[in-house]
């Protein structure tokens, strides 16, 4: 292609209200420019990006086993009704929502449970189709609060949706497993550098599921990461191991703590430490109060309490139900008194367990015992729940060794065990071996393919720019006339010849500077540049250089073959082979 038909053309000046230096560097280079809050066009640079992705996808997808499909964007509100999330998309205002000249109801995708759903009913009727994954690559719609960091978060976006169906939870887990290896290629192959996490379903739904993200200091989630065994997981999800001493039982001691309520309050009155110390949160769960009891140091993780509790809305209670619940001012709950005397539910997490010698509330104002224990002084809780959210610097669930590092990351892929959370109210059933009615378990795996194209941007660059991998970038080669008028027809001449070779290839054929062409070459981050200048003229040899200067040395070329010329030129004759050794 001819840079000269590309547009736009690259910036000089940062744009001013970008932060992330990979939107930065894709609004200079011309990738995509913004059309309003969340809606970008894409160039078509971009779109040879893209679809290099979406053949990578495919390709693995294909060897998988799984079969291509495309599905309506435009949904109707029915198929929501059935499966039961019309109404939980328009409460968490999520979706695009709109009505025809009928007044009819749809929402323009932003997932396609309830659509591949209806489909596999219709047509996988029996045991002997299964099992089957389905995928498709497609633009999906969401209604973002906050629309940010380019495409990462846009509120349309192209993504690749795969849905499974098995007999029976077992073959359900192997689907699941097989899509997580396929995962795995695909991201490789992308160049990108990312961590397999354990994750929440959140609104998608099923038990088991993993992420996988890209990381980078921009990215938006936490996570936490062992670096003895790999475990890792979403700060949500994550759990963490406590193990704690064996002390001696001291005696309890009753501290009056006039006006003293919070945890950092404590801490300076008392000089006792926060993992010393088990708070007590009241707090309401679709408008019912819960009870929950963990260390002093550590917060809750309202994903896991909903999850627990199967609650939409976790919040904090107020001041009058904390009193209702507590008979006390907020700041002085706590298990003794009101754990087992309580009408309400009440929970303690695991880092609570063998806890002893710890000060806590006990439902009276301007008062604290300190060195309680359980047995002793009140009743050992039946079940401990992981519901704080695991922080840097503890142990290793997995291994009880390591300790949690955090890291920055963007999720660019998730995949999800169903189970029947659609088949079941949906009922979509198939006839299984024993000739009865079965519902399906179902798996889902998602990868957000325009957000893979910023997160490689956010990964691979340097104060020049875009940093491409050959495996994704949108030309293999850029081929830069030293001065157009000199030289732009013996470059065009190479252009010609590499194309005809299935080359893929960019010429910058405007009329500009060299010093301006090698800072556009650079900004757009193709993997190799061939300058035709002063080498053509005196020994009909081109200049190689290559973007990547870290991972690709010009040493490359003058140990290949034996008539290359020094480091960094070659011979044209010589040209086309070593191009074939390459890509």
């Amino acid at each position: 292609m001819k840079y000269s038909v590309i547009y736009p053309k690259t910036r000089k000046e940062d744009p001013k209200t970008v932060v992330s230096p990979g939107t930065k560097l894709l609004i200079r280079g011309g990738f995509m420019e913004q059309l309003s809050s969340g809606l970008w066009t894409l160039s078509i640079l971009s779109l040879l990006i893209k679809r290099k992705v979406e053949e990578i996808i495919r390709d693995e997808m294909n060897k998988s086993g799984a079969v291509e499909a495309e599905f309506p964007i435009l949904q109707p509100k029915e198929l929501w009704e059935e499966s039961g999330r019309w109404s939980k998309y328009i409460e968490a205002e999520i979706a695009f929502r709109l009505k025809d000249r009928k007044s009819l109801e749809y929402f323009l995708a932003p997932t396609a449970e309830e659509v591949v759903t209806t489909f596999a009913k219709k047509h996988l009727r029996s045991y002997k189709n299964l099992p089957s994954n389905i995928f498709q690559i497609n633009t999906k719609f969401r209604d973002e609060i906050r629309p940010r960091q380019g495409l990462i978060r846009g509120r349309e976006f192209i993504m690749k949706d795969a849905y499974s169906f098995d007999e029976n939870e077992q073959t359900m887990g192997v689907t699941y497993n097989k899509m997580s290896d396929t995962y795995d290629s695909i991201f490789k192959r992308c160049g990108l550098n990312f961590i397999k996490v354990e994750a929440d379903s959140g609104s998608i739904g099923g038990n088991n599921s993993a992420e996988f993200m890209a990381l980078t200091d921009i990215g938006e989630d936490t996570l936490l990461f062992c670096p003895e065994c790999n475990y890792g997981g979403n700060q949500e999800k994550a759990t963490a191991y406590f193990n704690y001493p064996k002390e001696e039982l001291v005696d309890l001691i009753e501290l009056e703590t006039p006006d003293i309520k919070t945890v950092e309050e404590l801490v300076n009155f008392t000089k006792i430490p926060p993992e010393k110390m088990l708070k007590t949160i009241i707090l309401e769960a679709d408008n019912i109060p819960v009870i929950v009891s963990l260390r002093g140091d550590l917060e809750i993780s309202e994903v896991k309490l909903a999850n627990l509790l199967g609650a939409k809305v976790i919040k904090n209670a107020s001041p009058e139900v904390v009193n209702k619940v507590t008979n006390a001012p907020v700041g002085f709950a706590g298990p003794i008194g009101l754990y087992q005397k309580t009408e309400y539910q009440y929970f303690f997490d695991k880092s609570a367990e063998n806890l002893s010698n710890f000060l806590c509330g006990c439902n009276k104002k301007d008062l604290h015992p300190i060195n309680v224990n359980f047995e002793r002084d009140l009743p050992k809780p039946e079940k401990y729940h992981d519901i704080s959210k695991a922080v840097l610097g503890q142990n290793c669930s997995a291994c009880e060794k390591g300790v949690l590092k955090t890291l920055q990351g963007v999720e660019i892929g998730h995949i999800f065990q169903l189970g029947q959370v659609y088949s079941k109210p949906m009922k979509a059933v198939f006839i299984n071996r024993e000739g009865r009615e079965e519902l399906f378990w179902m798996g889902c795996y998602g990868i957000g393919v325009s957000r893979i194209i910023q997160t490689i941007a956010e990964q691979h660059y340097d104060s020049k720019g875009i940093i491409w991998p050959i495996s994704i970038s949108p030309f293999q080669i850029m081929i830069l006339p030293a001065n157009s008028k000199v030289h732009l027809n013996d470059s065009l001449e190479l252009y010609n010849k590499l194309k005809e070779k299935g080359f893929n290839v960019l010429v910058d054929d405007t009329d500009t500077r060299l010093g301006e062409k090698f800072i556009n070459a650079e900004l757009l981050g193709v993997p190799l540049q061939i300058i035709v200048g002063k080498l053509w003229e005196e020994n009909k040899a081109f200049e190689i250089k290559w973007r990547n200067t870290e991972k690709y040395n010009s040493d490359f070329f003058s140990i290949k073959k034996e008539n290359s010329l020094p480091s960094g030129e070659i011979k044209a004759d010589d040209l086309m082979g070593m191009l074939d050794i390459l890509f």
